[in-house]
């Protein structure tokens, strides 16, 4: 077995019991998998694409890229390498860098505003397709890292969810990838050569910072805990009202 087929099975594997443990894909699901062009994305589909094969239920997949509009931002070669895949990729042009560069307040996130049209246009597009759940790319460093930034940064015992009903009440938004480490994806799409779109956003090289942060220290102390990604995967599903300081769990206390 090569190493790319072993990463495969890891990935096959761990994405099957997030299907099984949060009943994400029952029969007759059309699903909106959304298409960045980056590796998280390009697996996923991959990935769900594998387990479609072999389901024994049915269900259909539907890339989708989300065009903001930035100078720069190329999709053409992940269109035509998944017209080679058999994938029919919906482009969606918008016009959400106009739309920030003349809208966003002094002092708001560029990031959170663009991520917002952009799941706009998003969940729009997939209800012209008649898609009932969205799929999206976050790994499990992108639910532990959240975790850790609501902590550090909100005030906030929160992080993301495998499945939740999405804002419009029209849509389920699920995260296959949830039991998925970034850096197996990473060596899983470097062997796999998928062709990288990258973001042309004008504030990549500032953005996420406190993420990046985070990040460094979750690596940093994996160093001497090695497990500390996967227990604090575990930490999400495993909370105890009961030992927390949330006064609405606790109204007798008032």
């Amino acid at each position: 077995m090569t190493e790319t087929e072993k990463l495969f099975n890891h990935i096959r594997r761990q994405t099957g019991k997030a299907v099984g443990d949060f009943d994400l894909i029952s029969d007759g699901d059309r699903i909106a998998v959304g298409m960045s062009g980056g590796k998280d994305s390009y697996t996923l589909l991959y990935t769900l694409e594998e387990l479609r094969k072999k389901a024994p239920i049915r269900f259909e997949l539907f890339p989708i890229n989300i065009d903001p509009g930035f100078p720069g931002y190329h999709t053409t070669v992940m269109k035509d390498y998944l017209q080679q895949k058999n994938f029919d990729c919906t482009i969606i042009k918008t016009n959400s860098y106009q739309i920030i560069e003349e809208k966003l307040r002094p002092g708001s996130s560029y990031c959170s505003f663009c991520a917002r049209l952009r799941r706009g246009a998003l969940y729009t597009h997939a209800e012209r397709l008649r898609c009932n759940k969205i799929a999206l790319g976050h790994h499990l460093d992108d639910f532990i890292e959240t975790l850790l930034l609501n902590q550090f940064y909100s005030g906030t015992l929160a992080a993301m969810s495998a499945k939740l009903c999405a804002n419009n009440h029209r849509h389920t938004v699920i995260r296959p990838l949830v039991y998925v480490e970034e850096k197996t994806i990473q060596a899983f799409s470097s062997r796999k050569k998928f062709p990288i779109v990258r973001c042309a956003c004008p504030v990549t090289a500032t953005q996420d910072q406190k993420r990046q942060q985070v990040k460094k220290l979750i690596e940093e102390l994996s160093k001497s805990i090695p497990e500390i990604r996967n227990s604090l995967i575990n930490a999400i599903g495993n909370t105890q009202p009961t030992h927390l300081l949330d006064q609405h769990l606790h109204p007798q206390n008032k």
